[in-house]
């Protein structure tokens, strides 16, 4: 089944995206965590999935500067660093929500 987000929204105070995929479930990705998972092309290579992107290469300040909406099944970020190509599923981002990194909410 997919699900899709009731709602979003970035907190940059705590430097997390917050998204209520129904109520009661509310999951909390860092911006770190979610910029070093960046599914795309120059990030994680194609014909053999191996991850190319160096994760010590995020610091853990970045942000994201723009966020939009790719159809409904996906969203895209532009982060701080300048790398704009990762499309994040909402498949994806339930697999991502079994992370430690990821924070599970009460709401």
């Amino acid at each position: 089944m997919l699900r899709v987000p009731q709602q979003i929204r970035a907190i940059r105070a705590d430097g997390v995206l917050e998204i209520v995929w129904e109520p009661g479930l509310v999951r909390r990705y860092p911006f770190a965590f979610l910029r070093r998972e960046c599914p795309c092309a120059a990030c994680v290579n194609e014909f053999t999935g191996e991850r190319t992107l160096d994760p010590a290469s995020i610091p853990d300040s970045i942000l994201p500067v723009g966020v939009e909406f790719s159809g409904n099944y996906a969203i895209k970020f532009q982060w701080s660093d300048g790398h704009a190509t990762g499309l994040y599923t909402w498949d994806r981002l339930v697999e991502l929500s079994a992370s430690p990194e990821v924070q599970h909410v009460e709401g």
